[in-house]
């Protein structure tokens, strides 16, 4: 896995847990209203695995809501274009296990 880039929107604290050469292990929190805007991945998938509070993912197509509480996961394939909030009132906890391939975040509209 390349350098990552710089992260192109606000979260509360970004923690890298584990780095190697075609995996991303980071830990999120997310204050209530903070959200990773709508983006896709060419390689990488996204495993989401919420530790605290409720973390929502959407995808476009196919068109799916996920709300995730502690103890729950999901997945996004690439290319799926999906977006990363925390709707709730409280901040949200999760970890995102990106793996296998070359990471990039190629930003959707």
């Amino acid at each position: 896995m390349s350098e990552v880039q710089p992260q192109p929107y606000q979260a509360k604290k970004i923690s890298v847990i584990a780095r190697g050469a075609d995996v991303l292990v980071r830990e999120y929190v997310l204050d209530p209203g903070e959200f990773i805007p709508w983006h896709h991945h060419t390689q990488v998938t996204d495993h989401y695995y919420s530790l605290e509070g409720m973390l929502l993912i959407e995808t476009r197509i196919p068109a799916a809501r996920h709300e995730l509480n502690p103890g729950e996961s999901a997945t996004v394939t690439p290319p799926t274009a999906h977006h990363v909030s925390n709707p709730s009132g409280n901040q949200c906890r999760f970890l995102l296990i990106q793996g296998v391939g070359k990471y990039d975040f190629v930003k959707e509209e």
